[in-house]
């Protein structure tokens, strides 16, 4: 079966890997995110968002031991990571700075991906809530976008888990609608 989705040569795989991607951005662009859960709409909150579909995709997919399946993973993480710098390039970080801010992204990536993986691991809402005001709204002592945000995120799990792994790599994922999560 993964044979026939990566069967086309180079170009139908960037195609499904562009095509995984978009759908994980689309789910992070969500307006209820920004408008009514009061995610900052800039760059930094952009890959909050971003980073935290992205880290619900791995987790479903981390399990897996098809090889495919990890090469699509690190493909995927790798278009993110592009994504990322182009986005610091874009902000007028000049060549010399661009490694150092990529560098410093990536831990702060690995490290959400630890919380929030461990925290959605064990179901847990105010764990996973605690690291997203942490990490999302740290200058904002009552922030109340952190808890639906978490039941998201635990719907976006449950929901990627009863996904089949073939449909997923096909860029055939669907996270949930969050305004309908809370």
């Amino acid at each position: 079966m993964f044979q026939k989705l990566f069967g086309f040569g180079q170009r139908s795989r960037r195609v499904v890997i562009d095509g995984l991607y978009e759908r994980i951005v689309a789910a992070s662009r969500q307006p209820v995110f920004y408008a009514r859960w009061e995610v900052p709409d800039t760059p930094l909150g952009r890959f909050e968002m971003i980073a935290l579909n992205m880290i619900l995709f791995l987790r479903r997919v981390r399990d897996e031991e098809s090889a495919v399946v990890r090469e699509v993973a690190q493909e995927v993480t790798d278009v993110f990571f592009a994504d990322v710098e182009h986005a610091i390039r874009e902000l007028g970080i000049g060549d010399l700075g661009v490694p150092k801010r990529i560098k410093k992204l990536a831990r702060m990536f690995y490290g959400r991906a630890a919380a929030y993986g461990e925290a959605i691991d064990a179901g847990d809402v105010e764990a996973l809530a605690a690291a997203l005001r942490r990490n999302i709204r740290p200058d904002s002592e009552g922030w109340t976008g952190a808890e639906p945000i978490a039941r998201y995120a635990l719907a976006a799990a449950a929901s990627l888990e009863s996904q089949q792994t073939e449909r997923l790599i096909a860029a055939d994922i669907a996270f949930p609608d969050a305004k309908r999560e809370n």
